[in-house]
């Protein structure tokens, strides 16, 4: 390991445009030595600066008028008010005997949730879905109206109940496929499209049921003569079904259109609004809290290398917990997400071999007497790595949670040794097969580590059982891990060989199979779809863990479908995105 690491971190530079490589060399005394310095060649990436500069810097309270003020205090008196107006409707639909009342009810839920006010009222909903599926089955539901058993069958597969795909049944023919007289009913097709994505491995009938219902409506989206609102509905889900979209954006997409539904209830939509805002508030607070804690940290100029990307991270988060009580967590997550961009950079694009190795060495010691040992520029980034977690460590030594620490730390260290093996197969031209491929990413992913930081710091819904249990990546981890790295791999793989990055497994698979460019991104599509029905299917009780803590597993293999569904929306933002971010952190709802 040669001693001329780096110059000055401050005196590096980087072009205008992308190359590939960069050679820095400490300067040394001819006095002290008669040969050269060492060249150090390293790769150097130039990505975009940030698109939003300092915008929400001074987007807190602090800045916000003194109307501003009072109209927040009104809306948290009226979603208060509201909160429980819609809750005693609830109750109401719960206490009733009448099958009718008993689909409204599922209705209702369904628009809660959708409306993105449903964590106001998680208790509600559980005893409501719970006592449907005891009570009722699917023989509270009329199996002729395709609509309401495709919404009953979604909202409990949803919840986790494992009610039977066999109920859709009753609208197919002899030889199993769905009859076609089902075309004459858009809505129902739509309901059961959106069912249709609750499948788990081996459902041949909804497997049927989205390849029919997906030809037909792409058929009913272009009808001129199909009423405009349905038709964007259709358009809307064929895009994105509701089984991948975030709980925000769907709220975002569905308060202007909700006014429109024959079940409108205005102290629903209020409530939806209000609470939109209020929530807004409080994420522009964090924004700008976490905006002042990364403009002191400085590593634009100290780490040039690095992707500014702190407020398409702060959206990452917000999609797997965007509700007031995470808000510690989401801190810490928020945190922790930059320090894993900073640690992906620095192992993709600018640190040496050898670098990394010393580095991956430091962290599986874990002490503050490795800093010498280490390039000046890395230092700051193990600093980082210990400040954070010994700042959470504190706070939560005082409420007998500390055992979380060491479980979040471990998952650390098994990431840089991940990390670690990558560079090494990049070193060493390796091209790995698909299945040691997946090995490695599913760990490299960051998922597992990430899933497991949304635990710390929660309710005591979390017991040192769920960190053991994601520690071990079960499958539906391991699913979450393996669609965002596939996904990325579809968008990313092209520009990333360019700059010289190890394999993907668009490569891995082209190398094992001799597969062309675009059937290699199919096959990866198909795991994909594979991988959903994992999650699916891991998801119906009992499962390992309470069910509320699966969520943000869910909400992560979601958010793959926004960023990476088209092009890498993380790194390079297009006009999607922008609108995106835009919608839930800066435009508030009209009320």
């Amino acid at each position: 390991m040669s001693i001329y690491l780096l110059h000055l971190i401050s005196k590096f530079t980087t072009p205008v445009t992308l190359r590939k490589f960069e050679m820095t060399s400490f300067p040394v005394s001819s006095a002290s030595f008669s040969a050269p310095p060492p060249v150090v060649i390293r790769k150097s990436v130039k990505f975009n600066p940030s698109i939003w500069a300092d915008q929400f810097l001074t987007h807190d309270e602090f800045f916000f008028t003194c109307m501003q003020q009072e109209d927040l205090v009104m809306e948290k008196q009226v979603v208060e008010e509201l909160k429980e107006e819609v809750r005693k409707e609830l109750m109401i639909k719960l206490s009733s005997n009448e099958s009718m009342q008993h689909m409204k009810l599922i209705q209702l839920i369904d628009v809660i949730q959708r409306l993105g006010i449903a964590y106001h009222f998680e208790e509600v909903i559980e005893e409501a879905l719970q006592y449907s599926y005891v009570t009722y089955g699917e023989n509270g539901v009329d199996h002729n109206n395709l609509q309401n058993i495709s919404l009953w069958f979604r909202l409990l597969r949803q919840q986790g109940f494992n009610v039977s795909s066999e109920i859709f049944k009753y609208h197919t023919d002899k030889k199993g496929n769905f009859k076609e007289s089902l075309c004459d009913d858009a809505q129902g097709m739509l309901a059961l499209y959106e069912a249709s994505f609750m499948m788990v491995e081996g459902e041949e009938v909804l497997d049927k049921a989205l390849k029919f219902t997906e030809t037909h409506l792409a058929i009913i989206a272009k009808d001129p003569s199909c009423d405009a609102l349905l038709r964007t509905q259709i358009q809307q889900a064929l895009k994105q079904p509701l089984r991948k979209r975030l709980p925000r954006l769907e709220a975002v997409r569905y308060i202007p259109m909700y006014r429109h539904e024959d079940s409108y209830n205005e102290a629903l939509l209020k409530l939806a609004k209000s609470d939109f805002n209020v929530l807004q508030s409080m994420h522009k607070k964090e924004l700008s809290e976490i905006c002042k804690w990364w403009k002191d940290l400085d590593l634009g100029n100290k780490l040039p290398y690095v992707r500014d990307r702190l407020i398409e991270v702060y959206f990452w988060i917000l999609a797997i917990y965007f509700e007031p009580q995470h808000s510690r967590t989401r801190m810490f997550l928020l945190k922790t997400c930059i320090w894993l961009v900073v640690l992906d950079d620095t192992f993709d694009n600018y640190g040496t071999y050898e670098e990394l190795q010393i580095f991956t060495d430091a962290v599986q010691r874990w002490s503050i007497n490795c800093l010498d040992m280490l390039p000046d520029y890395m230092k700051q980034i193990y600093q980082q790595l210990l400040d954070l977690h010994q700042e959470m460590e504190e706070l939560l030594e005082k409420e007998g949670k500390v055992y979380q620490i060491h479980y979040v730390k471990e998952m650390a260290k098994e990431l840089t040794r991940n990390f670690l093996v990558e560079a090494k197969w990049l070193k060493e031209e390796y091209m790995p097969t698909l299945e040691e491929y997946m090995s490695v990413s599913v760990v490299t992913s960051t998922y597992g580590f990430v899933i497991a930081r949304s635990y710390v710091g929660m309710n005591d819904m979390i017991t040192e059982d769920t960190f053991k249990w994601v520690a071990t990546y079960p499958p539906i981890v391991k699913a979450s891990a393996l669609i965002v790295r596939f996904m990325n791999d579809i968008v990313t793989h092209k520009a990333e060989q360019e700059r010289g990055h190890v394999a993907s497994s668009i490569e891995c698979y082209q190398k094992e199979t001799g597969a062309t460019e675009k059937e290699a991104c199919e096959f990866i599509l198909k795991k994909v779809e594979e991988e959903w029905k994992v999650i699916n299917r891991e998801s119906l009780r009992p499962t390992q863990i309470p069910f509320p803590l699966l969520m943000p597993v869910i909400n992560l293999a979601r958010v793959c479908d926004v960023l990476y569904k088209l092009n890498d929306g993380f790194t390079h933002a297009g006009e999607e995105m922008i609108n995106h971010i835009k919608s839930v952190l800066i435009h508030p709802a009209v009320i």
